[in-house]
Order: C-alpha cells, then structure tokens, then sequence
C-alpha cells in the first residue's frame, strides 16, 4: 500500500466529512478589528477570505486533477516536481497530486533565498515548479529572458504554476486555470505504484551550509502515517491543529495521523499565541503540536495577562505535543499548572528518517520528562561508539535507528550517504545522547555540537537546559569559542523575557550549581534565532560571535 491509497480510501467513506481547514488570522487583523472578533462574523460569508474548509473529496478531487494535468504535460515515474509555497489550503493537494502522479513531490523552504531556490532546483533535478507569491520577487533572477513560462537555473529551463492570487508574473503560468481543464477522477498510470517506488526529496535544514536532498520511497511516507497514528491514537472524533510549515517533515508527518485516522486538519498561518488559543477553542481542536518557543510564548502571554483562557472552550484539547528540538522539563511544569488535563508527548526525529517517530516518549511516560523516549511504532534503536559498536548503557555515544522510515539516500551524494547509512540499514543520526536504566533515550547534544574544553566534552544541551530553570531566561543557547588556553571555551547567548531583569552576575550566581567545569565562561545577552522548526541557528551564532568580534566581559576561572 501507498499513502495515496489512504486519501481515496478517505474520499470514498467519508466524502462529504471536512478534512481540512485553513485558518488565516493575519489576514483578518489586517482588514478587520481583531481575531477576538472573528466568532461574530464566522457564519457570514465575508469570513470566507478568513476560513477556508475542504471535504476529504474535494481534496481527492483536486489531487486527481493535479496528477492528470501532470500526465497530460509529460510528467510521470521519478520526475522531481517541486512545491515552494506557504501554508495553505492548495498545499497538501498539490503534494497529493504529485504522488498520484508517479512523480516525486519536492518541498522547498519558504525562507530560502534566491542562490538556495535556485540551488536546490538544480541538485535535485527538477521538473516543474508549483509556487506562491510571497516568491516572484525570488525567483525573478532566474526567470528566462525573453519572458517565456520558465524558470532557468544552471543549464536547465523549469516550467512554473503560479498559485498566487495576484496577478500571475510573465514567467508563469496560473495554476488555478491550468488545473481546472483536467478530470477529477483517478489518474491512470499504466502501472501500480509501489512502496519502493521514489516518492519524495526533502531537504536537510542547511545549518552547516547549503542543504542535502533526502530521497525517500513510499514506504517512508506510510511508516510515517503508522507510527503517529499508533503513538496518539487519532480517531475520527480527533482536530488536529497544525502550524509548523508543511513543507518540513515535522509537520505533515504528524498530520499524516489525521490522513490515516480519517479526521479533520486545521492549518493555522501564523503562530501568535492568542492565534493559537483561538484557533484551539473554535475549532475544537484535541491534539496541538508546538515548538518549545511557541509553548513558552504561550504561557508568557497568559502570565502577562494577555491571554484570557476563561470563556474558551479548551475542552476537547487532550494532548500537548511538542517536539523538533530538546525540551526542558521546567517547560512542561508550567504547562501542566494551566493546562492539568493535557496529555504530553514528544517525537524525535529527523528529515532522514522521515521526520518526527522514530523514538516516541509516550503520554503514559510523563514521569521522564526530559527524556526523547524509546524506540518508537515499528523502529529500532541503539547507542553506538565511533566503531559503530553498541555502547554500555549509561554511556554517552551517537544515536542510530533503523527503521521503513529510513531514507533511501542523499541524492546525488554517494558520500554523504556512505557516512550515515550502515550497509544493514541503521541510519546514524549525529546525535549524542545516553540510555538510562528504563531504557529511555535522553538527547546530549549534536555530535557537531560538543564543546571540548581542556580535554573535556561539554554538551551544551546540558547547560542550556540548567539555564532554562532561570525564570528570568526566555531562550538559550550554549556555542563553543576558541580560546588559546581551552582550545574552546562554552559561551551562553541568553534572551530575557520582555521586561526581565538580569545581570551578568545573576547568571554566575545562578551557575553556582553546575559543576565549575561547565558554567559558561562568557555570557552574551542577545536574541537566539530559530529556523522555522524551531531548531537554534548555531552554526549562525557562531559566525556572529566567534571572530574576535565579541566585546562581552570574559568569565575568570
């Protein structure tokens, strides 16, 4: 089976039951008074431009007419057809009709630069590129010079969907039109797909350069769907409220339990915290997914007053779930006081191994927060030495996984690969991490992370999980600097929360805890940035800080 075959499925026994709904708040506070008003107007049909819903067979439909258009074109088994668009209610039948179609879907990074667009077009061979207009301006560079529909890039020349709603740019042509010309019923492609057919290229996040193509089958997608359903149990009866961007694996793979399940999707554009609330409350949502600053930006505005929780209807909302990044066990301490009915779970994960699931922590395991979990649905896992060899449990070393989810490679880099893929198919994920005597995995840090100071490794996960319990602290991250004497020596970048007090002297006196050997010796108040899934941009804060640019106070031994 395919995971096309479970949107038909859908489509056939639930064809007039809603599968999705977009959610567009921004746009409402723009032309409107606020979100806080929106629940006056919702049943008028002006609030069609704020609220957009579609049935599991108008979404079946519009995947069909995709993959026919596609065909009709000349696309078929392993073309590369790229999506660089934002969340929206187009996205996921767009990426549906893609697969249907035989061809691989490519999503692209929304925040990608003009040189990453076009980089990322040319490594993974693509065909066609179906983008939104928040793009024109990025892809201008590369459209042709005579105005014809294409976009050239390197040798090759890419025919491009606009599915933006201003005017279409001359190097395009418009999706919506294009679309509609073509049937709604099945595709026919001559061939069944299979689950080792190629289905999709995803891109590593790029934070140690321009990023790598992860080519996976169709087993991966339906490994995906497996294992979030197993982990949270999505019924029907479940709302699931997605906000990470859905061209990550971190995102569609969690909704990709909803696909499977049967039940309704709400993407909410934009992550304010009264957005989220409001969204949770209106449409009954029972399963939230968060990234730790959305979580913490959350129970900040409701400490501040800004948030009103009496008079929403929060019900129906069972789980918290957060993920894509180590979360501190103070975080959840201060959800469980507002929210004490919240279930909480997390997923790790990674886009080689098709995203969050393959180790799963589990709701009924809340007593090891901290901890990333255990092998999860239908995955394998173990802690291995730079021999590859299995390390004592207790003992730091880097975690592998093994699994359907596992990447088939990276396109086009047989030596990238090589350094991750074991022959036996574990997939060595560059992190370091330790199990304890349960058996619970705990993240210590990227491997290429590790600061080594003196000769000793410190693992700045450690130390920016310590700093978290600062109630002063909004955000923290640890990097390694050179120094002549230390070789490196461990630097904090620490965000405050709007209107907090705090010294350099409070933070060493708050260290005084920590062993001397890994109290930060220079501290540095500063915004931490985050990519789009949450993870902190190091390699980022390295090349701002590390280069004798820095003029912060060094800390004495």
């Amino acid at each position: 089976m395919v995971i096309t075959n479970f949107l038909e499925r859908n489509a056939q026994l639930w064809a007039d039951d809603t599968a999705l709904v977009e959610l567009n708040p921004e746009k409402w506070e723009t032309d409107n008074a606020g979100w806080k008003e929106a629940e006056l107007v919702m049943s008028d049909p002006f609030a069609d431009a704020y609220r957009r819903e579609m049935t599991w067979k108008e979404f079946d439909d519009e995947a069909n007419r995709i993959a026919n258009l596609l065909i009709n074109k000349g696309y078929g088994k392993d073309d590369k057809i790229a999506i660089l668009m934002m969340n929206s209610l187009e996205w996921l039948p767009i990426y549906f009709g893609i697969l249907k179609a035989g061809c691989l879907a490519v999503p692209l990074n929304f925040r990608y630069a003009s040189d990453e667009i076009g980089y990322c077009l040319d490594l993974a061979d693509i065909a066609l590129l179906f983008f939104g207009a928040e793009f024109i301006e990025r892809l201008k560079p590369y459209a042709a010079a005579d105005g014809s529909a294409n976009i050239v890039v390197g040798m090759r020349s890419i025919p491009t969907l606009f599915t933006g709603v201003c005017d279409c740019p001359n190097f395009s042509v418009p999706a919506d039109a294009e679309i509609a010309k073509y049937p709604s019923k099945k595709p026919n492609l001559g061939y069944e797909l299979n689950p080792e057919d190629n289905a999709a290229i995803y891109f590593s996040s790029g934070t140690t350069g321009f990023p790598k193509a992860i080519l996976h089958a169709h087993r991966s997608l339906t490994m995906a769907c497996k294992a979030e359903q197993a982990h949270h149990a999505q019924t029907r009866e479940d709302v699931f409220l997605c906000i990470p961007p859905l061209y990550h694996t971190g995102a569609k793979m969690h909704w990709f339990g909803s696909l499977l399940s049967g039940s309704k999707g709400v993407i909410l554009k934009g992550a304010k915290p009264s957005w989220i609330i409001d969204a949770a409350a209106n449409e009954r949502a029972s399963i939230v997914w968060l990234l730790v600053p959305w979580a913490q930006d959350i129970l900040d505005a409701i400490d501040r007053g800004d948030i009103d929780l009496a008079g929403k209807d929060l019900s129906r909302w069972r789980l918290m779930h957060i993920g894509a990044q180590p979360v501190p066990p103070s975080l959840i301490k201060r959800w469980k006081q507002k929210f004490p009915h919240h279930a909480y779970d997390t997923n790790y994960g990674l886009s080689e191994s098709i995203g969050p699931g393959c180790v799963h922590l589990g709701t009924e395991n809340v007593h090891k927060v901290g901890a990333i979990g255990k092998a999860g649905y239908l995955w394998e896992t173990k802690i291995v030495d730079e021999r590859r060899e299995t390390v004592t449990r207790g003992e730091v070393g880097e975690l592998a996984v093994r699994g359907d989810g596992v990447m088939k490679e990276y396109y086009k880099n047989p030596e990238a690969t090589a350094e991750i893929l074991t022959g036996d198919g574990w997939l060595i994920t560059g992190d370091m991490a330790r199990e304890d005597d349960d058996g619970f995995i705990f993240l210590v840090d990227r491997k290429k992370d590790v600061i080594i100071t003196g000769g000793e490794n410190l693992y700045p996960v450690q130390i920016e999980d310590f700093l978290r319990g600062n109630d002063a602290i909004k955000d923290v991250a640890v990097i390694g600097l050179p120094d002549d004497r230390l070789g490196e020596i461990a630097a904090a970048i620490i965000e405050l929360k709007p209107g907090a007090k705090c010294t350099e002297d409070d933070i060493q006196a708050f260290c005084a805890d920590l062993p001397r050997y890994k109290r930060p010796r220079k501290i540095i108040f500063a915004p931490v940035p985050r990519n789009p899934t949450g993870k902190i941009e190091k390699p980022k804060l390295r090349e701002i800080y590390a280069g004798g640019s820095v003029v912060e106070k060094q800390v004495s031994n």
